[in-house]
């Protein structure tokens, strides 16, 4: 099945671009290969949840930040269909790079970022598994949990 035929089976769409909170572009090509801008977990414009992730009383859960960097995924195919007119010259994903804004004490970002990781392996199979940091970070635009980039190759 193709990526757009994944996403579907999933129950999932493509939300629009979120316009640009500073001077960029969402996504940018260069020769076989698209970068995106970090992308928030932003759900109509709005963050869902914000705040840093940890155990503490009020923190933001791994399980909420998981399914937010799995949001900030799909924001982040959003811009490279927009760029390329969809997902079909997508040839593979080759790196994604995550942010958790994370309280001192918490150290499973690669638990976090796994959130965006299996979301592009269950949209492009084989093609979606990458290289990828997962790093903590003491804040984040907005107060947002995560942010994920993404970089594809195309055909």
């Amino acid at each position: 099945m193709s990526a757009g035929e994944n996403l579907a089976a999933l129950g999932l769409t493509l939300p629009p671009v979120a316009a640009p909170a500073g001077v960029y572009v969402p996504a940018l090509r260069q020769g076989d290969l698209v970068y995106t801008s970090g992308q928030l977990p932003l759900v109509d414009g709005a963050l869902p949840v914000t705040g840093k992730v940890g155990d503490s009383a009020g923190a933001v859960t791994p399980e909420q930040a998981r399914a937010a960097a799995e949001t900030c995924a799909l924001n982040a195919l959003a811009a490279v269909a927009d760029l390329l007119g969809g997902l079909d010259q997508v040839a593979r994903v080759v790196k994604v790079t995550g942010f958790v804004a994370s309280e001192p004490s918490f150290t499973a970002q690669p638990a976090v970022i796994n959130g965006a990781s299996e979301l592009l392996g269950k949209v492009f199979g084989d093609a979606g598994q990458h290289a990828r940091s997962a790093v903590g970070v003491a804040a984040l635009p907005m107060d947002a949990p995560v942010e994920v980039e993404i970089v594809v190759a195309v055909r």
